[in-house]
C-alpha cells in the first residue's frame, strides 16, 4: 500500500476516534460526581467506540468494503458488549470496596476503633485503609491523653478549692476574733495570717506558673553555668526546710560541669524537688542529692527515704494535681510542685522520670549537655 494511502488511512482513523474521545471526556466531566462504576463504563464504552468511529470513518473514506465494514462492525460491537460488562462488574466490585472501608472509616470517626475490612482491595485502596489505621492509632492515644488531662483537670480544682477553703477559712476567723478584741494572743493570730497569706500566696503562683506551662507562654533566658553552684544554692534554700524536719541533706557527689538553663527556672525545679523529698522522708531520713554527666546528657538526680510510690501511681506522679497518699495534708500544697518540674524541665528540651530504690525514690531530671567542655565549681 502507497505511503499517501496509509497516512490518509491514519489520519481518518485518528479524526474519528479523537471526536469520539472529546466525547467521552465530555461525558466524564458531566458524570464526575455519579458512581465510580459509571466512569468505568464510560471509559470502557469511549475505547470501543473510538475504534469503531476510526473505522467508520475510513470506510466513509471508501477504503473498506461494505463485506469488510460489516465485519469490523459486528467485532466491535462484541468487543464493546464484553467491555462494558468487564467495566460494570469492575466498577461495582470498586464500589463495594469502597463502601466497607467507609463503614470501617465511620466507626473509627465515632469513637470507635478503625478495623479494616477483610475483603481484597485495590493497592491505592489497601494504602488507604493503612493511612487510615494510623490516624485510628493517634486519635485513640489523643482520646486518652484528653481523658487523663480533664481527669486531672477535675481533680485540681477539686482539690485546689479544698486548700484555698481551709486557709481563707482559717483568715476569715482569725480576722473577726482580732475585730472584736477577743483574741487571746493578737501577735500569734497575725503571725498565723501571714503565714496563711503566704501560703495562698505560693499556691497562686504555681498556678501562674503551670499555666504559663500548659500555654507554652513559659519565658526562657538560658544561660551557662556550673550545675555545681545551682545544687549549692538549691541545698543551701532547702536546709532550713530540712532542719525543721530533722532530715539530713547530702549533696556529695555533684560533678561540676556546665549546662545551658534558665537559672531560675532550674532553682525552682531543684527547690520543688527538695521540698517534696524532704516533707516525704521521716526524721533521721537522708535526701541525697547527685549530678554526672551521662550519654544522654547532664543528669540531676534527687533520692528520698519516703517508702516509695505504688507501681500503678509512678506514671501519674508528674500529672497536675497528684499529690500521693498525703494528699490532705496541708504541707502537701495543691500537687503541682511536680507537675511545674516536668514542664520547666521539657522547656529546657530534658525529661523528668520517677523509679522507686530501696527504702524511697529518686527523681532524675536529664539535660542537653552544653556546648563546651568543662566548667569550674
Amino acid at each position: 500500500m502507497p505511503l499517501h494511502d496509509i497516512l490518509l488511512i491514519a489520519l481518518y482513523a485518528f479524526v474519528g476516534a479523537a471526536a469520539t474521545g472529546l466525547a467521552g471526556a465530555a461525558a466524564l466531566r458531566l458524570l464526575r460526581r455519579r458512581s465510580l462504576t459509571t466512569s468505568i463504563a464510560v471509559v470502557a464504552t469511549v475505547g470501543v467506540v473510538a475504534m469503531l468511529a476510526g473505522t467508520l470513518a475510513v470506510a466513509w473514506a471508501m477504503f473498506l468494503s461494505p463485506h469488510d465494514l460489516s465485519v469490523v462492525t459486528l467485532v466491535a460491537a462484541m468487543a464493546a458488549a464484553v467491555s462494558l460488562a468487564t467495566a460494570l462488574v469492575l466498577g461495582r466490585w470498586v464500589v463495594a470496596r469502597s463502601r466497607e472501608l467507609a463503614d470501617a472509616a465511620r466507626s473509627f470517626g465515632d469513637g470507635g476503633d478503625f478495623a479494616a475490612p477483610d475483603a481484597p482491595a485495590t493497592a491505592e485502596l489497601e494504602e488507604l485503609s493503612r493511612e487510615l489505621a494510623a490516624t485510628s492509632a493517634k486519635l485513640a492515644a489523643s482520646r486518652e491523653r484528653e481523658r487523663a488531662l480533664e481527669t486531672s483537670r477535675r481533680e485540681l480544682v477539686a482539690w485546689i478549692s479544698h486548700d484555698l477553703r481551709t486557709p481563707l477559712a482559717g483568715l476569715r476567723a482569725m480576722a473577726e476574733a482580732l475585730e472584736d478584741g477577743v483574741a487571746a494572743d493578737p501577735d500569734r493570730y497575725l503571725r498565723q495570717m501571714r503565714t496563711d497569706v503566704e501560703r495562698l500566696n505560693d499556691m497562686v503562683g504555681d498556678l501562674f506558673e503551670l499555666s504559663r506551662i500548659h500555654a507554652g507562654a513559659l519565658p526562657l533566658a538560658p544561660a551557662r553555668m556550673s550545675l555545681y553552684d545551682l545544687v549549692s544554692d538549691a541545698l543551701a534554700g532547702a536546709d532550713p526546710l530540712a532542719r525543721e524536719h530533722g532530715v539530713r541533706l547530702v549533696g556529695e557527689q555533684v560533678e561540676p560541669v556546665p549546662v545551658e538553663v534558665d537559672g531560675k527556672e532550674m532553682s525552682r525545679v531543684l527547690g520543688n524537688l527538695l521540698v517534696n523529698a524532704i516533707r516525704r522522708t521521716p526524721a533521721d531520713g537522708t535526701v541525697a542529692v547527685a549530678a554526672h554527666r551521662s550519654p544522654e546528657g547532664v543528669v540531676v538526680s534527687v533520692s528520698d527515704a519516703c517508702g516509695g510510690i505504688p507501681e500503678e501511681d509512678l506514671p501519674r506522679v508528674f500529672d497536675t494535681g497528684w499529690r500521693g497518699t498525703h494528699a490532705r495534708t496541708p504541707p502537701a500544697g495543691a500537687g503541682l510542685g511536680l507537675a511545674i518540674v516536668r514542664g520547666i524541665v521539657e522547656a529546657h528540651a530534658g525529661r523528668a522520670t520517677v523509679s522507686n530504690i530501696p527504702g524511697g525514690c529518686r527523681f532524675e531530671v536529664t539535660l542537653p549537655n552544653a556546648a563546651a567542655s568543662t566548667a569550674a565549681p
